[in-house]
């Protein structure tokens, strides 16, 4: 399959021979009016992983814009927020840090399903959309995905799991610097995270000493076959979740983020994960040394007043 930064270009289906067209180009976010001018309605039956740099999300939201631009009907073919719809942690997005891969200021584990997301986008962007969402049965907020007995079909290439889905919004805070492997290219993307400059016991211990609930931290080697690093052993650490209830991901990205800063000074650039980790406060205090606890309990409070925020909106 196409890797899921890869530009996917238009074409047809093989088996029906209907045109594709790709909303995963630079030039192309958004549905063209001409693309949707014949069409009845627009449906959206894609599985979503609950982080907020997850692009299907935009990707979503985008052709809801659209749809309420040309006056066509939207139906949005609710799935399971894999991670569970009770678990929310911050940063939350900074409005002028807006991108592809970050639209709405929401945190980055939302614990929402597409559907409430284009509920709440809808509303409190007063967009006017023709909204239809066709909500689930028999699926509650503190249900993970292995609690629904469907079977895991991965969104894209390298989401190959549950626990990937789970670590991914932490380790993938940092995932734009591009001398820093998040395991792409291996067995085990976004359970490990590696490159020519950590030292993998040293970093792992580090880890491990900040007590960080629900995960042990293990050094490790590996050889990316794709993306960076590709062909190349370098060492890192693995994540092995322990208790998933306690676990905070964004908490651990943040844990990450501090250990790198002060292990290993200067070889990542935090102004290049301004779009994922999407929050000014947060990117100036780890640059400055802010212990990551701190950053946390702050992103936490925030993510807090998203709750009573989201409240209304939630369909489950």
């Amino acid at each position: 399959g196409t890797q899921d930064r890869e530009d996917v270009s238009n074409g047809r289906d093989a088996a029906t021979g209907i045109p594709v067209v790709s909303l995963y180009q630079p030039d192309h976010r958004h549905l063209a009016a001409q693309q949707i001018k014949n069409v009845d309605a627009v449906v959206y039956d894609i599985q979503d992983v609950g982080a907020r740099f997850w692009t299907y999300s935009c990707t979503m939201l985008y052709a809801l814009q659209d749809t309420a631009r040309e006056g066509k009907p939207f139906f949005i073919l609710d799935r399971p927020n894999p991670v569970t719809g009770t678990h929310i942690e911050g940063p939350l997005l900074d409005h002028d840090l807006q991108s592809f891969t970050g639209c709405y200021d929401i945190p980055v584990r939302h614990g929402m399903t597409f559907g409430e997301l284009a509920t709440m986008a809808n509303a409190e962007q007063h967009w006017g959309a023709d909204l239809h969402v066709i909500t689930m049965k028999n699926w509650e907020r503190g249900d993970w995905f292995d609690a629904t007995t469907l079977t895991w079909v991965n969104p894209s290439p390298n989401m190959r799991s549950l626990n990937a889905a789970l670590l991914y919004p932490g380790i993938a805070l940092l995932e734009f610097n591009t001398n820093y492997s998040v395991g792409r290219g291996t067995d085990a993307p976004f359970e490990q995270i590696g490159a020519d400059w950590i030292d993998g016991t040293a970093l792992a211990h580090y880890l491990n000493s900040r007590f960080i609930p629900g995960v042990r931290v293990y050094p490790t080697r590996f050889q990316p076959s794709s993306s960076n690093f590709a062909g190349q052993e370098i060492q890192g650490v693995r994540f092995v979740v322990t208790d998933r209830e306690a676990f905070d991901s964004t908490r651990l990205g943040l844990e990450l983020a501090a250990a790198l800063q002060e292990l290993f000074p200067g070889k990542l650039n935090f102004q290049k994960c301004n779009y994922l980790i999407g929050n000014h406060r947060s990117i100036e205090e780890l640059t400055s040394g802010v212990d990551a606890s701190s950053i946390w309990t702050q992103a936490q409070a925030d993510a807090q007043q998203f709750a009573l925020r989201r409240k209304r909106f939630l369909l489950y």
